[in-house]
């Protein structure tokens, strides 16, 4: 449904720091799906860890986040605005994320009133759990 282009137009992320390839499914305020292709070139892996490339627990989170920031900010009242983090909470890590991996993300917004919001994400490799979430937003 969205490519990197246009998911560039929605968020202000950019690489290395942008932590989708695509947006899938998108439904404005209430749910998004998509995916990121995990790259042994990703630059991370320099120093996490050099002999056993593992993405970071905390950027499964924040593509959670971007994934979840797009289902808001694609609405016509959020676009061009920016969604900043404010907590995370249950998060769980259950399966290591390597490279060749396809991280397949998905945000369902649990709450959202006057700019603040709150969304239930879940990240799986092959269809497993690798990490869960919930994570709260403000919009400015």
């Amino acid at each position: 449904m969205l490519d990197i282009m246009e998911i560039q137009k929605i968020l202000p992320h950019r690489y290395p720091f942008l932590m989708i390839d695509r947006i899938t499914e998108l439904e404005p305020l209430v749910f998004a799906k998509g995916y990121k292709n995990i790259s042994y070139n990703e630059p991370y892996f320099q120093g996490h860890f050099p002999n056993e490339p593992v993405m970071p627990g905390v950027l499964q989170i924040e593509a959670i986040a971007q994934v979840g920031a797009c289902a808001i900010l694609y609405h016509d009242d959020y676009k061009g605005k920016t969604a900043y983090f404010l907590t995370v909470n249950k998060a769980k890590f259950r399966k290591k994320v390597v490279p060749g991996d396809m991280l397949e993300i998905e945000c369902k917004i649990t709450h959202f009133s006057h700019g603040r919001g709150m969304g239930e994400g879940i990240a799986k490799v092959n269809g497993e759990v690798a990490c869960e979430a919930e994570v709260t937003f403000v919009i400015r």
